[in-house]
Order: C-alpha cells, then structure tokens, then sequence
C-alpha cells in the first residue's frame, strides 16, 4: 500500500510518497507567497495552501497505481490562527508561528493572567508566536471579524478539513495554542474563558495516528481516488518530524538544525520544568515530549558565511577550523531574539572575547559553538527533570556538516546518530498514516521498522571535558549582558 505525508511548511508544501517498507517513491514540492502587511506580521492565504497541496498530489500520485494509496497524514507548520466564518469562508488570512505582533496580548497573558496560571491551565506560557494572544488580538484590533468566527484551527488542520470535511485537530498540535490542557489531552475551560471562546468553535482533537474521516467524495474525484482513502490527523512539524527520526518512547532525543534550531525529548510521562524554560507538549505516539526552541540556528551559519563572509565556500571555511574545545571566542546566536530558555525578544548576537591574535576562523568556530551551547542550555533543563539522554539524532540542513555534528556531540557529550531518511515532516505525516491505516500496530512500531541509523558520532572524553569548562563560560555571558539587550533594542 500507499501512503501521503503532507509537510505544510512557511514557504512551501512537501509533499511525499511511502509505500509500507518505508521506501520513498517520489517528493513534490509546491510553494506560496508569505506576506508581511507591516513590520512584525507574517501571513499566508490558507487558499494558497490548498490550491498548491491539491496540485502538489495530482503531480505526486500522477505515476502511481491510485487504488493502492490507503491514508494521507500531515505535519504542519504549528501555532497559526486559521478562522473560517459560518459559510466555511476564511475570515483574514492567517497569522503564523514567526508572526510578532501579539506582544500586547502576551504580556497580558503573562503578567495580568500570570505565568503560574498558564502553566497550570496549559503546561506552557504565552510567547508571541502562539495561537491564543493572536485570538486576543483579533478580538482587541479587529473585532468584526472576531463576531463571525464559526471555526477556528492550525494549518495542517485546514488541509484536513478541506479533504474530508472534518473539524479535527492533534494533541501535538494542539498543545502549541495555549488553549489546550496538555497533561489530560483536552480543551482548557480557563483558556478558552480567557479567549472568549467556545469549544463549539475549536476543533474535535484526536491522536496523531486516528484516522479523522475518508475523502469527500468531490475531492476524491479531483484526485482520482477511492473515497476509502482515510484521512490521519497529523502532527505539528516537530512531532511529525520526531516521528519521521524515531523520536518516540521514553528519552529519546533529535536535535534538528533548521533556520530555527530544536532540542526535541520524548518521554512516556508529563513533566513541566519550573521556570517553563522548555515547550511541554503532546507527541504524536500518544505521550509527551519537551522542546527548546532556538529562533537562529543554521540561519547563524548562513548569515555569518554569505552576510560577513561573503562567501557559500561552507566546508572551505570550515577546513581551517582545528582547535575545538580551545577556542576563547564566544558568540551568542540570538539574532533574531531568542525562545528557549531565555523567552527574549530584545536579545542579540553578540560576539565576545576576542583578542589581537583572533582569526577569521576562531569567528566561524565561535558561530558554530555557540549555537551548539545554545542548545546545551535546553539539554540541562531536559537533565535537571531527571531526564537521561545517551545519545540523539540529528536531521536538517546543518546536519550535513560533519564538524557541526562532532561539536554539537561532544559538547553535549552524547552519541549523535545520523539517520537514512531526512525527510523529517512529510516522512513523519506518511509513518503516521500508515499506523493509522493499520500497517502498524503503533508509532513506535512503525520507527523501529522504517527509521534506520547509518551513522554515528561519538564523543570524545576529552574534548567533551574542555566543552564543559567553555560552556560553563558561555552560560555566563547572557545574564551578564541581559541588560543591555533591553538599552540597545
């Protein structure tokens, strides 16, 4: 059999073809414009996402034999306010995950409401890019189109229902709105009192891997396929890429390093840490996981080579990189602000400890590093939940260097596996719709068949003991230069 993972993402949909070996048959890519009406905000057409989704399977299933295709699943871009009026029409276009103009509504949310409340009533507090400030803000900016809202969901979702007429949504998913009660998987009526919302209007919430519905029969006919095609409700892209890397069961790590970079921790029970450095959310495999979330990641490596160096030379300018664990440069990568642990916008890039006899490629070292100790920032809060981490995968475009895998190992001081597939999202949404069409008993099933580890960077003891006295150091700077964030902004 046949399955479609649907990868939503900011820039364009993935699609991708699996059949139950877990071997890849052929990947489209559609993509569509982002909007940005004033400085801050970022938007899309969920129509764009349709149109394109809906022209990106015609090509996709175009050689295929369509009788064979059993489910379509999704992972999607996370937190974006989707709102449809009673006619199923879409009220504005909707606001997304890196769109900043709720900060009126979070500070509301943090400090009116207050951090402790969130946390009890959500397991997270509020960050800019959530989904429940920007329902404030609508209802606070544009209140006319607050009044119609008939249905509100994320942008998976609206594939979803798009494709089979039903109103659903995940638990990962879910879990990054700051509307749902992530420890007992349900709506929480606190949030949803403090949104002015009604749970007519959010979405029925299901499982990554439950089958939601079939096709509609119009659409099935658009595509040329059966109406028995079910549709599997999907995960957020973290979680459906978590799944797309075998991120499941209990201790599993994947670091991804994206334009955005992540720390991702499966676990079998809920924990919260308490300052909410860490994301606390649902996974896709029916438990739970924690996730740091960095704003600049690989972005810090590109900005650093074509910005300052003027060069696309990477592995050039990384050949001249030999002193690891030695180095006296340090480089903060918040160039866009930071999420975790530090949840401030204000903070920056901040390069710090350079001498007269610093070279172009201790600068680059100090680029690489620091976002390695970044992350190690999120590690330690994952460790001080008494959560014991061995080893981890690593998946996205920085991933390719070998030198950035060996520094993030050894500082971390974990085994970095490097995985067959890096398909991430659109691979997870395809493993999840082959679960939930039965080719598998469970997530973890499914991982333990399809995912396959082809490579393995181990740490060395003592270059792991000097990363250890460095990010000592490096943890240091932020709080010291904190305040100069807030003077400089």
């Amino acid at each position: 059999m046949l399955y479609v993972g649907i990868d939503l993402g900011t820039s364009a949909v993935k699609l991708l073809l699996m059949d139950e070996t877990g071997h890849i048959h052929k990947i489209v890519s559609k993509e569509y414009p982002l909007y940005f009406p004033n400085p801050g905000w970022s938007e899309q057409k969920p129509e764009d996402w349709y149109e394109q989704s809906m022209a990106g399977l015609k090509e996709l299933l175009s050689e295929c034999d369509k009788s064979k295709v059993a489910g379509i699943s999704f992972g999607g871009q996370m937190h974006g306010l989707v709102i449809l009026d009673s006619d199923d029409n879409v009220i504005r276009p909707a606001l997304l995950w890196n769109d900043g103009r709720t900060y009126e509504e979070c500070d509301y949310l943090n400090n009116v409401i207050g951090k402790d409340k969130l946390s009890e009533y959500t397991a997270n507090i509020s960050f800019t890019g959530f989904t429940a400030p920007k329902i404030l803000w609508v209802k606070n900016k544009e209140p006319e189109n607050f009044a119609r809202i008939a249905k509100i969901m994320l942008p998976k979702d609206y594939l979803a229902y798009k494709l089979s007429g039903v109103h659903c949504t995940d638990v990962s998913d879910a879990s990054g709105m700051l509307l749902f009660d992530v420890k007992n998987r349900c709506w929480s009526k606190e949030m949803m009192e403090i949104c002015d919302v009604k749970e007519e209007q959010l979405a029925k919430v299901f499982e990554s891997y439950e089958v939601v519905g079939t096709l509609k029969p119009d659409v099935a006919d658009e595509l040329g396929l059966s109406t028995e095609v079910k549709i599997i409700a999907g995960a957020g892209d973290n979680a459906a890429a978590a799944v797309g890397t075998g991120t499941v069961g209990d201790g599993r790590c994947n670091i991804s390093l994206g334009t955005s970079g992540t720390i991702f921790i499966s676990s079998d029970s809920f924990g919260v840490d308490e300052n909410n450095a860490l994301h606390s959310f649902a996974h896709a495999d029916g438990h739970y996981h924690l996730m740091g979330c960095m704003l600049s990641a690989a972005s810090c490596n590109k900005w650093w080579m074509e910005e300052i160096m003027q060069t696309k030379d990477f592995a050039g300018e990384q050949k001249a990189i030999e002193k690891l664990g030695e180095n006296h440069v340090y480089f903060l990568p918040y160039l866009m602000g930071e999420r975790s642990p530090h949840n401030n916008p204000n903070a920056r890039g901040t390069f710090i400890g350079m001498t007269m006899d610093t070279t172009r490629a201790d600068m680059y070292q100090a680029v690489l590093e620091g976002v390695g100790f970044a992350l190690r920032d999120s590690f330690e809060v994952a460790k001080s939940l008494g959560i014991k981490i061995e080893r981890t995968k690593i998946c996205g475009g920085g991933a390719k260097s070998p030198l950035w895998k060996k520094i993030i190992a050894n500082i971390l001081g974990i085994k970095v596996d490097i995985i067959e597939s890096e398909e991430g999202p659109g691979y997870g949404g395809a493993m999840l719709a082959a679960v939930g069409c039965g080719e598998f008993a469970s997530v973890e099933e499914a991982a333990d068949k399809l995912v396959k580890v082809i490579d393995t960077v181990e740490p060395d003891a003592e270059l792991t003991a000097k990363y250890d006295v460095r990010y000592n150091q490096f943890k240091q700077i932020y709080p010291t230069v904190k305040p100069v964030f807030d003077i400089i902004k």
